[in-house]
């Protein structure tokens, strides 16, 4: 069967890239992980408050990776292999970064001339997710992830008590009741809505500013299916009603910890009433318009590295210019 433009994401999903085998076998083999951790071949990336160390080495960008020795102290979590060295991530203060620039600055531009060659900067994923190579932007993913769980998940449920990280930092326990804690991901639906004349569904939140608009997105409910999550958010946020929701792909976005599952969706009514507490503005979009809109610099887009990018992109049949 001939595969279509709509069967198939146009462009990668940036943070659904990764190398690395993560060898969650070897995750509860305590001598194998200090084994692991002290052999000189072991590769640290440092990650705070979900930044890390870049530099720029002509026009590509990398991840600042230590030895375990030169690496600062902190809670550590073992990522994977790849090609026999062991790849961790430490929970720590930046080396050569001043206490608390992290929080409030990021110093990594979108553009790579403008970021100083060879020089380390802090930087987030939504500034160097799509520039980083394929083993560095699956660290990085991993890392952030892995590091908000732990930030937001240390003490028992249950009882109350402080837990202990175990197995490579993929498992929390509590001393108290013994009860297991494992990282949490939250699956969200994102859908690119289309009507019978083809044209694509853009909204805005309240908290953005005028002009940058997206797809309809939402959470997963408790005992609801993918599809029954793409219609019923749908017909919340603006009071469209949908069928055919087809699943195009998913991608992580570790802000903090969902997993964004995209679709298409065809919408059997037109007429907008958004929710005033979710949507500030909704309007359905033509190719020409968006392209006059995004021309006119009106409306702009969410960047390459979210999957909203990709899926109107796949509608729109091409790459388009005009990010937040």
């Amino acid at each position: 069967m001939e595969t279509t433009a709509e069967e198939q994401l146009i462009g990668p999903l940036l943070l659904a890239r990764g190398t690395i085998d993560r060898s969650s076998a070897l995750r509860a083999d305590e001598r194998w992980l200090e084994r692991a951790w002290t052999d000189p071949s072991t590769r640290v990336l440092v990650i705070d408050n979900g930044h890390t160390l870049v530099r720029r080495t002509g026009d590509e960008v990398h991840a600042v990776l230590f030895t375990s020795g030169d690496a600062p102290p902190g809670p550590r979590y073992l990522l994977g292999l790849e090609d026999g060295v062991a790849y961790f991530a430490v929970a720590a203060p930046l080396p050569g970064i001043p206490k608390g620039d992290v929080n409030g600055r990021v110093t990594v531009p979108m553009s790579l001339g403008d970021t100083p060659e060879g020089e380390p900067v802090a930087a987030g994923l939504r500034q160097v997710g799509g520039l980083l190579g394929d083993r560095d932007a699956g660290l990085l993913v991993y890392a952030v992830a892995l590091e908000a769980w732990h930030t937001t998940h240390e003490y028992c449920p249950r009882c109350g008590t402080r837990t202990n990280v175990q197995a490579g930092g993929h498992i929390r326990v509590c001393p108290q009741d013994a009860s297991q804690h494992f990282p949490r991901v939250d699956p969200a639906v994102i859908m690119l809505v289309r009507d019978e004349n083809d044209r694509c569904l853009l909204a805005r939140g309240p908290q953005w500013p005028e002009g940058r608009l997206s797809i309809l997105a939402g959470f997963v409910e408790p005992g609801e299916s993918l599809e029954h999550a793409v219609a019923r958010e749908v017909a919340e946020e603006v009071g469209v009603t949908v069928v055919n929701p087809r699943y195009l792909g998913s991608q992580p976005w570790p802000f903090p910890r969902s997993l964004m599952l995209g679709f298409f969706a065809e919408a059997t009514s037109i007429d907008l009433t958004p929710d005033a507490e979710e949507i500030a503005e909704a309007r359905w979009y033509s190719r020409e318009e968006l392209e006059q809109a995004l021309e006119s610099g009106e409306l702009r887009l969410p960047p390459p590295v979210s999957i909203a990018r990709r899926l109107i992109e796949t509608w729109y049949g091409g790459e388009l210019t005009g990010d937040w």
